[in-house]
């Protein structure tokens, strides 16, 4: 635990932090703390360590080696060995060939593996994301085109995962902080810093986002990072505001064979859109645009009887003028 003279304005701004918001890291859990060993996740291990003897923690690590370079096997024994020296257990993971050769792949490799150490040691997990990652991320999902839940996006606490609600917790406490602050941590504290080449590699869209577009964006407009998360955090409590009152409405519109279009087509297009998009995301469809919602919500109030759409990865939309009804296409595994 840090000592008195140790304990730094990083150390006392997260502690407050926490006692304002004890659902963040709730005292005497145990976490899991998903490390890089770049700049985000040593800032944020250095303060948990520092501070676990106050909250009652567990920590335990984990580092993924996915392979995307020819050193990462040297980093994460590196990274290993100085995690050990600190008295941490640490798992590292490492990616077989073909897992992680797509950002979306590497994902959910990373994710699978968490939710696997997180289930083995009864914990929830714990990432670096900053307010630059949650900035960046407002950015591509805008271009991309998404709905409020894209603009909501990095939660500060979320299941890890979305298929296991009851699950094990995916927690964010550093969304308050900017990448330049997770550097002036590493440097108080004296940390050690690996830092991965892929994090510069400018074929990936979020590296392109993070060394173009932002630099101009905080050249125009100074802190502009912290109020794009500000305004995210932000709609993240109206899309939970939403989605309660959504949740309330469709009880009284989901019946065995589906959802009553009936009903649906009686109100105002905003409002089914919301309650479209709320059933589809409880039901585990995968993600639509914003633009795409908007089709399927219109054709649903004012299109013909009978239709259907494929939304992706198995799932069909059907309808008749009664009834809406969504189709898992997969193949069902033989015991």
């Amino acid at each position: 635990m840090a000592s008195h003279s140790d304990w730094s304005a990083w150390h006392h701004q997260l502690h407050q932090r926490l006692l304002k918001k004890p659902q963040l890291l709730p005292a005497g859990s145990g976490l899991v703390l998903a490390i890089s060993g770049g700049q985000d996740s040593m800032a944020l291990l250095g303060l948990l360590r520092d501070l676990r003897h106050k909250h009652a923690w567990t920590l335990k690590l984990w580092h993924g080696d996915h392979g995307w370079h020819q050193h990462s096997g040297e980093i994460a024994a590196a990274l290993s060995a100085w995690c050990r020296s600190q008295g941490f257990d640490i798992r590292i993971s490492r990616a077989e060939q073909g897992q992680t050769n797509s950002e979306a792949k590497a994902r959910a490799w990373r994710y699978a593996e968490l939710q696997k150490a997180a289930e083995e040691w009864n914990s929830d997990v714990v990432t670096a994301h900053t307010a630059s990652d949650r900035a960046e991320g407002m950015l591509m999902n805008m271009a991309r085109g998404c709905d409020i839940e894209g603009l909501s996006n990095l939660r500060e606490v979320r299941p890890l995962s979305e298929h296991i609600p009851l699950g094990p917790r995916l927690r964010r406490p550093l969304l308050h902080l900017r990448r330049d602050a997770t550097s002036a941590i590493c440097s108080s504290l004296q940390l050690p810093i690996w830092l991965d080449p892929s994090n510069t590699d400018q074929s990936l869209e979020r590296n392109r986002i993070r060394h173009q577009v932002m630099p101009v964006l905080n050249q125009l407009h100074p802190g502009c990072e912290q109020r794009m998360a500000d305004l995210s955090e932000r709609l993240s409590r109206v899309r939970d505001t939403q989605a309660g009152l959504c949740d309330l409405a469709l009880q009284s519109l989901i019946h065995a064979a589906g959802l009553d279009r009936q009903t649906m087509r009686r109100l105002d297009d905003p409002t089914c859109r919301a309650l479209l998009a709320t059933w589809l995301r409880k039901q585990g469809t995968p993600r639509i645009t914003s633009q795409r919602l908007d089709e399927l919500s219109h054709r649903l109030r004012t299109g013909p009887g009978n239709g259907q759409s494929d939304l992706g990865n198995h799932w069909r939309l059907e309808w008749n003028p009664s009834t809406i009804q969504l189709i898992n296409t997969a193949p069902k595994e033989k015991n």
